[in-house]
């Protein structure tokens, strides 16, 4: 997630604090000379019909000769006409008029649609919990049964009249949602209590703790309305004080020991939880980000009792400072160390009497099951140690091994791929945490070069291969652990390419093909002399009031496709799908010819519906375009990787001019790009899901008016969405459906 951020006392966002040093090289250092657009993509990609005809006997070969040619035989009768071909499928259309531009505080969706509130923070969701006063006062012990703040990422999962997951279902299933992060200002009654840097009301901290993490809740429909089950028996808050276990390649070993898990086994809790993810057999994948800031290491005091190595991995990773929440200041501190746990620093004779390695246990995917509310989540560290954003399925195909695509959020990381080592076996649907030791623990971790000539190459991170060696300067690799523990470094190593914030991953179902949204970038970040063919834009992106916003403020998606359409493929060819610009900017600003109707700044949230196959859609979480507007939802048609051509653009910075080679894809227009809805003030659209039968899109809208300043003034806060009057905003959950009973978006 990205502008509508907190910041610290110097105005540093805390959810964006780059910590890449290395100078991998870009796309002109890695290729000399471009190749031509057909050789790019006319080269080199088989083709089920290729495959088809090899299989018949096609194609030149050898053969026998034969010294006698028999006669020929008689003529054979005319064959029966052949019957006419079956007229294709019409192309989907977006079947709604575009919304207009907003700085209205409220949810705008097309004519024809309904969205509605389903679940706001603070809602109940057990018996015998009262309604949310939204005053600061309800009682902190209650909010482990409450929902979250900052709705994200979320996935529907259907379930049938015997409670199982059935994918189709359309009126009755299981959501299950991230709360990523806090807005303190409206937890407590007048914010954050904070005397000389210390956070002196436990209670306040408590209800912080349950606020964060995952709500599952279980969602009906009756006649066109949905609501949420009180008292459904499935109903579930994980959260920072939650027990969970480690599995994969860091489980027991000596990174993830602390206090709480002498052996390295388990640890509690999950935090900054954003993008997220699912598996064939049904459960459901949270990701932790921006976690490195909640915790407490204070430098100076604490390096020299480091030894070299650790210093690096915490510097590469952000890991120092007071804690963004400060729940480490907490004092008398719990017998359990509820609070004491959020400081990463050397307190003990050893890693088992305090929580040195407490920052080790957070970074990961972790593995929920929501149909088995006693399960305990699973981190899977075979996915590696980064700021995941999400991890997103790929192809699934019986006898092919499972594959998740992931972003790195923070500007100049890296995009990865995991490739289990087990072959996908449909038997295993239902299989829950225990499918997930089969799948997930062991595999093939790579993270993504971009080359220049719009092919791309999966480096495997992996010790012994890539420079990922006991005897890298930089760092050195211990072991296999090692490695997943520190896949930041390990990917520094092997010469990935840095990309301007990757965040949400998205595979279209019909193509196979991966989109990844680069939300944006500043020109300290990546000055006009660091762009490249993959992120190949440095401007000027000046507001209606004059003030100027240098570097790619605006962001873009790149796609690729794996080659021969195998996501076990460890080369690719890319371009990028769409620049978010003003329709106002200038040709080389606005290389996707962006107009009113779907111009948009900052992609972040994107999804591929399934019961529209190929209806991508596009979520934005912008502080560069909202002098203009509020943050949105489009709904978009894409083509295909190549649909576009090569590009050179010229890139501006004050006297200075640089033209820098890219491929763009073919321009959206409006028939495949519209705006579909506008959220409230100061907040951020993100999380999508759909029921079985694509007739309800559910949308989180997070963090509205998170910038107000003054608790005291209701009059001043910048949004009181979704309750009006002078009410205190919550993030909350719309449910969208058509007025018709139609499907989303066509």
């Amino acid at each position: 997630m990205t502008a509508n951020t907190r910041t610290d006392a110097n105005g540093i966002d805390l959810d964006d604090i780059g910590t890449n040093p290395t100078a991998n090289p870009s796309f002109a250092d890695l290729v000399a000379s471009r190749l031509s657009r057909r050789h790019l993509f006319g080269l080199g990609v088989g083709t089920a019909g290729t495959a088809l005809l090899q299989a018949c006997g096609g194609g030149s070969g050898g053969g026998v000769a034969f010294p006698v040619i028999p006669p020929a035989p008689a003529p054979a009768p005319a064959p029966a006409p052949a019957p006419a071909p079956a007229p294709a499928p019409a192309p989907a259309k977006l079947g709604f008029n575009a919304v207009a531009k907003s700085l209205t505080d409220v949810v705008t969706v097309p004519a024809g649609y309904t969205a509605s509130v389903l679940y706001r923070l603070g809602d109940p969701i057990a018996a015998g919990v009262a309604a949310y006063k939204n005053d600061g006062t309800d009682d902190p012990a209650t909010y482990d049964r409450r929902a979250g703040d900052h709705h994200d990422g979320m996935t529907f999962f259907g379930m049938n009249a015997s409670n199982k997951w059935d994918a189709a279902n359309a009126s009755r299933g299981l959501l299950v949602m991230n709360h990523e992060a806090i807005t303190p200002l409206f937890l407590h009654p007048t914010g954050q209590t904070v005397v000389s840097g210390v956070r002196t009301v436990a209670d306040e901290v408590l209800r912080e703790f349950y606020l964060h993490g995952v709500s599952v809740i279980e969602v009906n429909k009756s006649g066109s309305s949905w609501s949420h089950k009180q008292d459904s028996s499935f109903n579930r808050r994980v959260h920072t004080l939650t027990e969970m276990a480690f599995s994969g390649p860091a489980a027991k070993t000596d990174y993830l020991k602390t206090k709480y898990s002498t052996d390295g086994s388990k640890t509690r809790g999950t935090v900054n939880n954003c993008a997220n993810g699912t598996t064939p057999w049904g459960t459901y994948l949270t990701c932790e980000e921006n976690w490195a800031g909640y915790f407490r290491r204070i430098a100076a005091t604490d390096n020299p009792s480091r030894s070299a190595k650790e210093i690096a991995s915490f510097t590469r990773y952000g890991v120092a400072g007071t804690g963004r929440e400060l729940w480490a200041t907490v004092t008398p501190d719990t017998a359990d160390n509820i609070y004491g746990r959020w400081n990463a620093q050397v307190t003990g004779a050893s890693a088992t009497d305090d929580f040195r390695n407490g920052a080790n246990t957070y970074g990961w995917v972790v593995e929920i099951d929501p149909f088995n509310p006693a399960s305990t989540p699973k981190k899977r560290t075979a996915l590696g140690r980064f700021g995941h954003e999400g991890a997103c399925l790929g192809p699934v195909v019986a006898g092919k091994p499972l594959v998740w695509y992931m972003g790195d959020d923070s500007r100049n990381e890296y995009i990865y791929k995991f490739v289990s080592a087990k072959n996908w076996d449909a038997a295993d649907v239902g299989g829950g945490i225990a499918a997930g030791d089969k799948y997930m623990d062991d595999g093939r971790l790579y993270v993504a070069r971009f080359n220049a000539d719009g092919t791309g190459a999966w480096l495997e991170l992996k010790l012994g291969v890539n420079g990922i060696t006991a005897s890298n300067a930089a760092y050195a690799f211990a072991d296999a652990a090692d490695v997943v523990v520190n896949a930041r470094l390990a990917a520094d190593a092997a010469g990935a390419t840095k990309m301007d914030r990757p965040e949400w991953t998205a595979v279209n179902p019909k193509t196979g093909e991966v989109y990844v949204t680069l939300t944006n970038t500043n020109a300290s970040s990546r000055p006009i002399d660091k762009t490249d063919g993959a992120n190949p834009r440095f401007y000027n992106d000046r507001t209606t009031s004059g003030s100027d916003q240098k570097g790619n403020p605006n962001g873009h998606v790149v796609r690729f496709a794996d080659d021969n359409a195998d996501p076990a493929a460890l080369s690719f060819k890319w371009d990028v799908y769409l620049f978010g610009a003003r329709s106002t900017a200038s040709a080389d600003v606005n290389l996707s010819q962006l107009t009113a109707d779907n111009d948009f700044s900052s992609p972040d949230g994107m999804w591929f519906s399934h019961a529209t196959a190929g209806l991508l859609w596009l979520e934005t979480d912008d502080g560069a375009y909202t002098d203009v507007t509020n943050c949105m939802l489009l709904a978009a048609l894409p083509g295909k990787v190549g649909d576009g051509g090569a590009k050179a653009i010229t890139n501006v910075d004050g006297a200075t001019t640089r033209t820098q080679n890219t491929f763009v894809g073919k321009a959206p227009g409006s028939d495949g790009l519209r705006r579909f809805l506008v959220g409230p003030k100061d907040c951020e659209i993100t999380g999508i899901a759909e029921s079985g039968d694509g007739r309800a899109l559910f949308v989180n809208i997070q963090h509205p008016g998170e910038g107000s300043k003054d608790i005291g003034n209701p009059d001043g806060y910048i949004s009181h969405w979704p309750d009006g009057a002078k009410s205190r905003p919550r993030s909350a959950t719309v449910v969208i459906t058509k007025d018709d009973g139609g499907l989303i978006g066509l």
